[in-house]
């Protein structure tokens, strides 16, 4: 499988994750040391770091048990701005989905800014940055 099939399941396993309510899903996704950070809005503050894959898995945890709905990731327009035999950056625009009461609609949209690396276990996210168009 080529690295860039690779990073693609990375992507589609945390997506994955979050939207069966699978924490321990997401957070294998990261490496232990990986850091996160969210912004939401062009002039909004930055949130975190979230720093390790604990702090990461809580974080998740926390929206999921604050949730009513049902939530889908649509991951797409996956671009590769640099690549290595153990790194890549990456970015990837985000629709979310909100199902619930019979009805669906989008509840934001945006992108992640990964940094990849590659160990023994495959591919892992060591750095995301989550920007969303509009709160949710």
């Amino acid at each position: 499988m080529s690295a860039r099939a690779e990073i693609e399941d990375v992507l589609g396993r945390a997506s994955w994750g979050y939207d069966e309510n699978d924490v321990d899903l997401i957070a294998s996704q990261f490496t232990e040391t990986a850091a996160m950070t969210l912004q939401i809005g062009r002039d909004g503050d930055t949130i975190g770091p979230f720093e390790g894959r604990e702090q990461i898995r809580k974080l998740h945890a926390d929206s999921l048990a604050a949730q009513t709905d049902q939530r889908r990731h649509n991951v797409s327009n996956l671009t590769v701005w640099s690549e290595s035999a153990d790194a890549a950056t990456v970015t990837s625009n985000l629709t979310l989905l909100s199902i619930e009461n019979g009805a669906i609609q989008v509840l934001s949209s945006g992108w992640y800014r990964d940094e990849f690396v590659r160990d023994g276990g495959g591919w892992h996210i060591a750095k995301r940055h989550v920007y969303l168009d509009l709160p949710y």
